[in-house]
Parts: C-alpha cells; structure tokens; sequence
C-alpha cells in the first residue's frame, strides 16, 4: 500500500483551510500526512488548530530575515527538512520568491478567492462586486512566478445575489472552497491529478481548462 503523501500547509491567519484538511485526513478521506504547518504570523489560529491536531506547528517570522529571500530560502529548507511531497498554500499572506521555490514547481498549490484569472491578488469578493459580475467563486492552482497565474487546477463557481455585500459573499464560498482544496488535494494525492512541463494532467491527459467541482464533490471536466 502507498504511504500517504507527506504534506506542509503555510498559512497566515484563522486556517479554516486548514482544518477542512485536517478534518478530512481525520476521516479517511484523504491519503496524506499533514506534517507541519508553517506560519508568518505567531498570533495565525491555524497555529493552534495545527498543535490541537498533534501537528507540528513553526512560526517562521519574517522579522528574523535580513530580507524576503533569505526568509523564503529558510522557509523553504524547513519544508524540505520535513521531506514534504507537496506544499498548500491555504490562506499565506505572502508572495514568495520564484529563486526559492523553483525546485518545488509542480509540487505547490493555493487556493484562491476568485474565478481566475478574474482578479489575482486582494480583495476579490469586493472587487467582483464592483465589475458587477453575476458569478464568482474559487480556484486551486498550481504556484508559479506569477502572482495566482499558476495553471488552475480547479474550480468552483457560486451565482452572485441581488444585495451581496463582499462579507457575506465570501462567507457563502468559504464551504465550498474548503471541499474545492480537499478534493484537488485528494486528486494529486491519489496520483490522478499532476504538473507535467507546466500543464495540468489528470490520468496522464492534459487538461484544456480546470475542472469544476460537482455537488456531490467529484471533480469534473468542464462541458465543451
């Protein structure tokens, strides 16, 4: 039998992400080992739901560097000291030199608030708002040197409401982004789903755009 996949989870605040995986690891259904959770931010919840867990838990302070890329080289040789297989970036707060992870392309993911390429960065429940978009959602990339501009993994899209502020908008996608990483996360576990020469694969195949996230929580391919 496959020994699960040895995975760190970086994460910079309340770790809700974090604890969808957790939760799902718990309950078999997920083939991985979550074996460290790494932090910018000593106050990060997802600190102490890492050490609820029996998860080791670092705080990697920023402050401690002499600048960005010899904190994310230290970051990284920390990642690698755990012998991660893959890393997800479940809600990191920091944009992370491409020099330092270079060697770990094709084994980094994040999940982010947006339907990309619709608005990469900040504040995105706002900003689809204010285009005065009709849908909205979530996608899990791969990590490249572009900022959210890896190739997407994943997706899944909820209809913008008459009267949604950003706040509840972003509160109605936060069950859904939790089962969006949970499954990506179980698919590349699993083996089905991979980088391959900076395309998305799934069974060997590549992909032509993201899958989407079905109600009964299967990834599907996306209708031509």
């Amino acid at each position: 039998m496959k020994a699960p996949m040895r995975v760190v989870v970086l994460a910079s605040g309340r770790g809700s992400n974090l604890q969808a995986l957790i939760d799902a690891q718990r309950d078999g259904r997920l083939p991985i080992r979550i074996v460290g959770v790494l932090s910018d931010k000593p106050s990060a919840r997802a600190l102490e739901l890492a050490a609820a867990a029996g998860i080791p838990a670092f705080v990697c302070d920023p402050r401690e560097a002499t600048d960005r890329l010899a904190y994310d080289r230290s970051l990284f040789a920390r990642i690698e000291a755990l012998e991660a297989e893959l890393v997800v970036l479940a809600g990191f707060m920091r944009i992370l030199d491409p020099r330092a992870f270079a060697p770990w392309l094709g084994r980094i993911i994040n999940i982010h608030p947006s339907l990309l390429p619709l608005y990469p960065g900040l504040h995105t429940h706002r900003r689809a708002l204010e285009a005065g978009e009709t849908r909205h959602g979530a996608s899990v990339h791969f990590v490249t040197a572009d900022l959210d501009g890896g190739p997407v993994i994943a997706q899944v899209g909820i209809d913008i409401l008459a009267g949604d502020t950003a706040q509840n908008l972003a509160d109605r996608l936060l069950p859904l982004e939790h089962r969006l990483l949970v499954r990506s996360v179980g698919m590349i576990a699993s083996g089905r789903l991979c980088w391959s020469s900076g395309v998305v694969c799934l069974d060997s195949r590549a992909l032509n755009s993201p899958l989407v996230l079905e109600a009964d929580d299967s990834l599907a391919i996306r209708p031509e």
